[in-house]
């Protein structure tokens, strides 16, 4: 005996003519040229990587938590003078009993490992052309 189709209710139904619309998905095609990939790095200013630290991606955040001189400062001023002296102690400075001494120390050391990190890449110059006469006096070293 045959058997008998099984009806799926959950089968889709075509859509009527005073119901919802069909929608057409249409895909959107891109080429590799077009896309870039985004790192969040700032490529406008190069600067020069002195250690293999810097190569890797060290950028100096680290030691503050920022790299700015004005948002430092706005940072030594909200602190309180316990908060200077932690924060003191965790840079490796002594803190002392001048407050303002205290602050002047913490802004050099922050200029100090700010341009360990922001050191600027040497432009090429190119080749100088040397006049003939320096050009003579120098090779009779030869």
């Amino acid at each position: 005996m045959p058997r008998k189709k099984a009806t799926n209710s959950n089968a889709k139904k075509p859509a009527s003519k005073r119901g919802k619309s069909v929608k057409k998905t249409t895909k959107k095609t891109t080429k590799l040229d077009n896309l870039s990939q985004a790192h969040g790095k700032d490529e406008s200013v190069k600067y020069q990587a002195r250690t293999l630290d810097q190569v890797w991606g060290d950028d100096g955040m680290w030691r503050y938590t920022t790299l700015d001189e004005g948002e430092y400062k706005q940072n030594l001023k909200e602190m309180t003078r316990a908060d200077m002296y932690a924060h003191a102690s965790k840079v490796g400075i002594i803190p002392g009993e001048n407050l303002e001494q205290l602050k002047n120390r913490l802004l050099k050391e922050f200029r100090r490992h700010v341009s360990l990190y922001r050191v600027p890449v040497d432009q090429d110059k190119g080749v100088q052309k040397v006049p003939l006469e320096v050009r003579k006096i120098l090779e009779e070293g030869k």
